[in-house]
């Protein structure tokens, strides 16, 4: 056994850390994470009937952990007392030594005939072989069985966290395990559990009963409905009560739950906005001392630290984490300003501005956290005057607020809106459950890069990782839950994993395909790939031609599409690769399996227009932050896409008002012209469009106008197309189109298209 040993250690000696994952190796093993070294080797290791397991002391508890395999059975843990009685077979959970050549995050996993080996210094290190091991079982089409394999790996970064809502929506402690699990299986390591908001306090705190007694429970199950019908609170035992809490032993329970597969549980309670479930059964610690009428606790009342720091007593009590997440967004300060309590603390503290209040509530409360062996977190308002020494800042109005904290020497979790909120749209509204807006694709959370730039080289160490957060104002459900979260949380995994270097999105979404095995086994309601159909049609000028790509979520070939404006079924072509046209056309395309339709008809324009390339006046200048191709936009030939900052929507902040020159008098028959409407960059419909014509470009005449008909109420992006089709044909040299700005918003335009 010995010599077996000595020669799998000579044999891994050879082997550098940090290595690319070879072409083959991503043919025989799905691993998410992607893994920083894959080799396959010869043969494979099936598990016995009963499997054997020898572990090193510091990691026989760890070891249980095997016993989830889903196929393999195994017997009680053995000590390994000495690298020189390593058994030769079974599972074998090795204590790494300096020879090993192993840093100290990381873990090396074999597998051969014999059985598996893995090598780790430190029990997290080990415990993320494990669940290795237990993915693998998921995901390989024979589970009670391993291909021969050499694995290394370690994180990129130490914070891999998710965070879930859970006052919007209360989920039982059994959906709140099944989530560890998950994350667990995905190398997460921190949970981030936001246990009160203005929807419902969700934590027994023993000193305060009335926090569960009523400000846990609310008039109506549904968040949409309660927010929509009086936002009132019941008592518990109310026939119309709605909600729940959890008791301190059952948040010790997944406290230790979550412990045991390598996740810190970190708990929100939010102060000093967001409130407003306190304040209605201790409206004392309000500014007016009424219920129903603040979110924010007032700051010039002592009462309030004494309520705030009696509930951080018992909440340091139950969750052993480094950090205790204070919340501190989207505080309301207006009643302060008018509160004597709060002027007088202002005066106390010689503080000029009524936000500076915030800067003081929050240093106390760091101070009191520290005093108890804690780390404030909170969010990125939380540096509004300041921040405490040592506090840490999770970013999510973007990535400027963790930069800004880095740089000053804080630690930073990065959770922007533009790429890790889960609660938006993943794919087409129309097609999907009601969310609270925006889009995010599972191939936006993969592009996100947690390192911002514009963080000091020497300060990227204060760049920890990254979030998903979860809010579930629209997720009434578990199932809805896993609907949105998963499998976006896989991308988001190995974002917080894997190098860069060794990310690759073709390669992912290959190896996501066999964890959605994984996720049916564990029953979960994942989001299924659409079947719908992206065209994506980009103008050649050198050749006047356009590309026509289709691109659906599906693995395989069954795209079929026309060019003549006709509807696809069976017979039509079958795409396969991408379609170069030299002249206009409308192209359908939909998604079939054995002959059948199972998607929508996606329909796209591909012009081939006579103003491309013409030169163009703005009577209104583009807006800095949407500049676009600057003056080549609007008559590129391409048109923009999903997103508002794809590089083809050009915004205005006024009217639009552009002048395109044909040089000389044209024969005119159409206009068009399109505007995306997306309320998460406040961007909206024109009020009218209107079109003018001119031979001298001085004196025009209007030969159209358009009125929207599509309400700003419309959270779902949206493209509107307003086309001018001309009763007979017109000549002018000079073509005007103007639209008004009827929201004082953001108008997003890409192409005048003129035929």
């Amino acid at each position: 056994m010995a010599q077996y040993a000595s020669r799998l250690l000579l044999g891994l000696l050879a082997v550098p850390l940090i290595v690319a994952m070879p072409a083959f190796a991503q043919n025989e093993v799905s691993i998410i994470p992607k893994p920083t070294l894959v080799e396959m080797h010869e043969g494979k290791y099936v598990f016995p009937s009963v499997t054997s397991i020898y572990a090193f002391e510091p990691f026989v508890d760890i070891a249980t952990l095997l016993a989830e395999h889903p196929v393999a059975r195994f017997m009680a843990v053995e000590r390994i007392k000495s690298h020189k009685r390593i058994p030769g077979s079974g599972v074998r959970l090795i204590q790494a030594r300096d020879m090993d050549r192993l840093a100290a995050d990381a873990y090396r996993l074999v597998v051969d005939t014999s059985g598996i080996v893995i090598t780790a210094h430190q029990p997290a290190a080990m415990l993320n072989g494990i669940l290795t091991v237990l993915q693998l079982a998921y995901t390989q089409s024979a589970g009670g069985e391993l291909p021969a394999m050499l694995i290394e790996d370690r994180p990129r970064f130490v914070y891999r966290g998710l965070h879930l809502d859970v006052s919007r929506h209360f989920y039982p402690l059994s959906f709140l395990k099944k989530f560890i699990d998950l994350m667990a299986l995905y190398k997460f390591n921190t949970f981030h559990w936001h246990l009160t908001d203005g929807a419902g306090w969700r934590l027994e705190i023993k000193k305060y009963p009335e926090l569960t007694r009523k400000a846990a429970w609310r008039t109506h199950a549904v968040w949409k409905d309660w927010q929509q019908h009086g936002r009132r609170y019941l008592e518990a035992g109310d026939p119309n009560a709605s909600g729940g809490y959890y008791t301190q032993a059952e948040a010790r329970e997944l406290v230790a739950y979550a412990m045991r597969k390598g996740i810190t549980i970190i708990p929100e309670i939010e102060m000093p906005g967001h409130s407003e479930e306190v304040l209605a059964v201790y409206p004392q610690l309000s500014c007016i001392g009424k219920p129903y009428h603040h979110a924010e606790f007032c700051i010039g009342n002592e009462e309030t630290f004494l309520f705030l720091t009696n509930v951080l007593d018992e909440v340091t009590a139950i969750f052993p984490s480094e950090y205790i997440h204070i919340g501190g967004d989207e505080v309301n300060k207006e009643s302060w300003t008018s509160c004597a309590k709060c002027k007088a603390r202002m005066e106390e503290k010689g503080l000029k501005e009524v936000g500076e209040l915030q800067h003081y509530a929050v240093g106390r409360i760091d101070s009191f956290l520290r005093s108890r062996g804690k780390k404030l977190i909170g969010w990125d308002e939380i540096q509004e005057g300041g921040l405490p020494p040592g506090a840490t800042v999770m970013s999510w109005r973007g990535e400027a607020g963790g930069v800004q904290a880095a740089n000053a020497g804080h630690d930073v979790i990065m959770t922007p809106t533009s790429h890790l909120y889960f609660d938006y749209y993943q794919s087409d509204p129309r097609t999907q459950p009601e969310a609270i807006g925006g889009y995010i694709p599972l191939s936006a959370v993969y592009a996100y890069d947690p390192m911002p730039a514009g963080v000091a080289a020497d300060k990227a160490k204060h760049i920890l990782g990254a979030q998903g957060n979860v809010w579930t104002e629209y997720m009434p459900t578990t199932e809805h839950v896993e609907y949105m979260v998963f499998p976006r949380a896989l991308a988001l995994a190995e974002v917080v994993w894997s190098d860069t270097k060794n990310r690759d999105w073709d390669d992912f979404y290959r190896r996501l395909q066999a964890h959605y095995r994984l996720l049916q086994q564990l029953n979960t309601n994942y989001y299924r790939p659409s079947y719908g159909v992206d065209i994506d049609v980009t103008f050649n000028p050198d050749t006047l031609t356009n590309t026509i790509s289709l691109v659906t979520e599906q693995r395989r070939h069954g795209i079929r599409y026309t060019t003549d404006g006709q509807e696809p079924d069976a017979k039509s072509p079958l795409y396969t690769k991408p379609i170069e046209l030299a002249m206009p056309a409308t192209i359908q395309a939909a998604y079939f399996v054995d002959s059948g339709r199972v998607g929508p008809i996606a329909v796209a324009k591909a012009d081939i227009h006579r103003a491309i390339g013409k030169s163009i006046a703005y009577q209104t200048p583009w807006d800095a932050a949407y500049p676009a191709q600057q003056d080549s936009t609007l008559l590129n030939g391409q048109k923009g896409g999903k997103r508002p900052d794809d590089g083809q929507w050009q915004g205005f902040t006024n009217n639009v008002d552009v002048t395109v020159d044909f040089e000389r008098r044209e024969a005119l028959n159409t206009v068009t012209i399109r505007f995306l409407q997306d309320a998460s960059v406040h961007a909206y419909q024109p009020g009218e469009v209107t079109v003018l014509l001119s031979d001298n470009g001085k004196n025009f005449r209007e030969v159209g106008s358009l009125t929207n008909d599509l309400p700003p109420e419309e959270k779902f992006r949206k493209v509107k197309t307003y086309t001018f089709d001309f009763d007979t044909t017109q000549t002018a040299r000079y073509v005007r189109v103007v639209a008004t700005n009827a929201q004082n918003a953001l108008l997003l335009t890409d192409e005048v298209v003129v035929y």
